[in-house]
C-alpha cells in the first residue's frame, strides 16, 4: 500500500552541462510545514526534463519544456499549473517556482541525492545468489528473480521464503524511497541459515507479463507458481512465503489454501479493505499535519482514491480478508509497526488473535515506534522514509529468522 499521496510539487533545474549535455541537479521545495526534495535528470540535447519526487518515491516524470539551453531553464507540467524557471550559476541553479497562486524560491544543487544505507549488503556476498525464473502458465507469463542460499550451503535441505512484494510495480529488491527492503531482509535470512527467492512483479524488470490491470487474484497466482517452482527444486524442507502489505495479505490467501508451510506476513491487512482505507486516508494525512478527517465513509474513500477508474483498487477495495484467516493451520508470524498509517494495527491485530488458532507458532506482534515500511519514524509519515537511514527493523529481522529457525 505505497502510493497514496499527491504529487504536490515537482520540478526544477538544469545544468550546464557542457560535455555530455546532461546532467542531474535536485533541491528541496518548502512548502507550509512539508518539505519535499526533487531531483531533475535533463537532457539538453534532447531538450528532455524528467522529474523525481523522492519523499514520493515518484520517478521519471516527463516534464514540458519550455525553453532549455546549457545556462537556463523552463519547464513545466501544465495539468497541475506548475513552473519552474531559473538560471545556472555555477554548480547551482538559481530559480522561482509557481503552482497557481503559490510562488516560492527554490534553488537547485548539481548532482544526485544520496542517502547512506548501512544495512544493505555490498558485494562479494559471504552466500550464492543466483538468477532463476518460474512460470505462471496458466498466465503465459514468466518472473524472474534471485534466489539466495544461506552462508555455507552445501546441499543440506534448509527452510525458503518466497518473498511478495506490496502493492503497486516492485522489483524483487520491493526498491521504494530509496530503501531495499527485501535485498536486506533476503541478506539477513542467508547469514541465519535459511534461504529466499525474491522476483520482480509481473511486467516489472526482467519479469514478463502486464502490470496495468492486474489484480490481487493475479498477483497471488504468481506467487502460487513460486512456491509450486520452490518446491519441485526438491532442496528445502519447508516452503514459506514473507509478504509485505499486499503480499502478507497474499500469504494469507495462500496459507488459506494450504499452499506453503509458514508464512510471515509484515503489515499484511487481514480485515476488509474499504474500511481500512478509511482509516488510511484519515492517518496518513494525521501523520503529515492534518487535524481534521479526510474523509468519514468508505463512499467518501471510494471518491478520493477514485476507485472506480482502477481495476486493482476496484478488486482489492473490496476484499475481505478475515474469512481467509480462520482456515489457516499453517504456522503464522504476523507482524505490525504501531505507528504505521497504511495498515493500522489496531484495525487487524484483534482480527488475528481472534481467528488464529492458539498454536505455539502462531504470533503476532506489534512493535512500538515502527512504520508501514518498519522503520523507527515517530510519526509513521511516509514522507519522512527516504531520509531514515535504517531500512528494516533490526529486531524485526531477528524475530522473524528465529521464528522461521524455529518450526
Amino acid at each position: 500500500m505505497k502510493k497514496l499521496f499527491t504529487i504536490l510539487a515537482v520540478i526544477c533545474s538544469i545544468n550546464g552541462f557542457a560535455q555530455t549535455n546532461t546532467a542531474t541537479w535536485h533541491g528541496v521545495l518548502k512548502i507550509a510545514a512539508q518539505e519535499l526534495t526533487l531531483q531533475l535528470h535533463v537532457d539538453e540535447a534532447k531538450k528532455e526534463v524528467l522529474l523525481d519526487v523522492l519523499e514520493q518515491g515518484a520517478e521519471g516524470q516527463a516534464m514540458e519544456v519550455v525553453h532549455l539551453t546549457s545556462d537556463s531553464i523552463h519547464v513545466t507540467i501544465p495539468n497541475l499549473m506548475l513552473s519552474y524557471q531559473g538560471k545556472v550559476v555555477g554548480d547551482s541553479i538559481l530559480g522561482t517556482f509557481r503552482q497557481g497562486m503559490f510562488k516560492t524560491s527554490l534553488n537547485m544543487a548539481r548532482g544526485e541525492v544520496k542517502y547512506n544505507r548501512p544495512q544493505e549488503p555490498t558485494k562479494p556476498y559471504p552466500y550464492q545468489t543466483m538468477e532463476v525464473m518460474f512460470s505462471n502458465k496458466e498466465a503465459g507469463i514468466t518472473l524472474f528473480g534471485t534466489l539466495t542460499l544461506p552462508v555455507d550451503y552445501k546441499g543440506k535441505r534448509v527452510p525458503v521464503v518466497l518473498m511478495v512484494t506490496g502493492s503497486g510495480p516492485q522489483n524483487r529488491d520491493e526498491e521504494l524511497f530509496g530503501h531495499k527492503p527485501f535485498l536486506v531482509i533476503a541478506d539477513r535470512l542467508a547469514r541465519n541459515g535459511i534461504a529466499s527467492l525474491r522476483y520482480d512483479d509481473r511486467g516489472v524488470g526482467a519479469s514478463d507479463g502486464t502490470f496495468e490491470n492486474a489484480t490481487t487474484d493475479d498477483f497471488k497466482a504468481d506467487a502460487q507458481a513460486g512456491v509450486a517452482y520452490l518446491r519441485n527444486l526438491k532442496m528445502f524442507s519447508k516452503v514459506g512465503i514473507l509478504g509485505h502489505s499486499e503480499g502478507g495479505t497474499i500469504a494469507y490467501m495462500l496459507a488459506s489454501e494450504r499452499k506453503t508451510d509458514f508464512i510471515v506476513s509484515l503489515a499484511g491487512p487481514a480485515c476488509r479493505i474499504d474500511t481500512m482505507m478509511v482509516e488510511q486516508i484519515n492517518g496518513l494525512a494525521s501523520s503529515q499535519g492534518a487535524t481534521t478527517k479526510v474523509v468519514q465513509s468508505v463512499a467518501d474513500a471510494k471518491r478520493v482514491l477514485k476507485v472506480d477508474n482502477n481495476v486493482w483498487l476496484r478488486h482489492f477495495f473490496e476484499l475481505d480478508i478475515t474469512p481467509y484467516i480462520s482456515k489457516i493451520s499453517c504456522p503464522v508470524l504476523s507482524v505490525y509497526g504501531d505507528v504505521d498509517r497504511n495498515v493500522p494495527a489496531s484495525m487487524n491485530v484483534p482480527i488475528l488473535r481472534q481467528n488464529l488458532s492458539p498454536k505455539k507458532h502462531n504470533i503476532t506482534k506489534v512493535y512500538p515506534g515502527l512504520s508501514h515500511m518498519f522503520q523507527h519514524n515517530a510519526t509513521g509519515n511516509p514522507m519522512k522514509t527516504m531520509k531514515i537511514e535504517e531500512t528494516f527493523s533490526e529486531e524485526v529481522l531477528k524475530d522473524i529468522y528465529t521464528w522461521i529457525n524455529s518450526l
